[in-house]
């Protein structure tokens, strides 16, 4: 059994956190020792850990609940999981893009060579979008 703060150390996850996600639904309400400390078995390590994962990937909570709920399931197929995995593919793709183009932009009107404000290129585009040669 573990406490919230060992929950905490071995999970890396702040201890609001966990409680959050205990109000979320996330977490099973842990049992609670006879000085009604939070007492976490190895199902709930193992649950935040895997919570903290998908955070990190960038799952949302509901995401995460959906993947909670399938891991329950372990004999049904894992197509629903792989939807969602190559949902949030798409969706680290489009912002990849969406990044690389605001990098373009940034490298572009940060190359200006104006001597005063009054002929800068990054003030002059910030104050123009329509100077900006790419939408981002």
């Amino acid at each position: 059994m573990f406490s919230i703060g060992e929950l905490s150390r071995r999970c890396g996850v702040k201890i609001p956190t966990i409680r959050y996600y205990e109000q979320m639904g996330l977490i099973a309400a842990p049992e609670r020792s006879e000085g009604n400390q939070r007492r976490y078995s190895s199902d709930g390590l193992k649950r935040l850990s895997f919570i903290r994962h998908s955070r990190e990937l960038g799952f949302s909570i509901d995401d995460i609940r959906g993947l909670l709920e399938l891991s329950q399931h372990p004999e049904q197929p894992c197509r629903d999981a792989h939807k969602l995995a190559a949902q949030r593919l798409a969706d680290v793709r489009a912002r990849i893009s969406r990044l690389q183009r605001l990098e373009r932009e940034l490298k572009r009107i940060s190359d200006c060579d104006a001597d005063n404000i009054a002929d800068c290129a990054v003030i002059e585009t910030l104050a123009d979008h329509s100077l900006c040669e790419t939408e981002h």
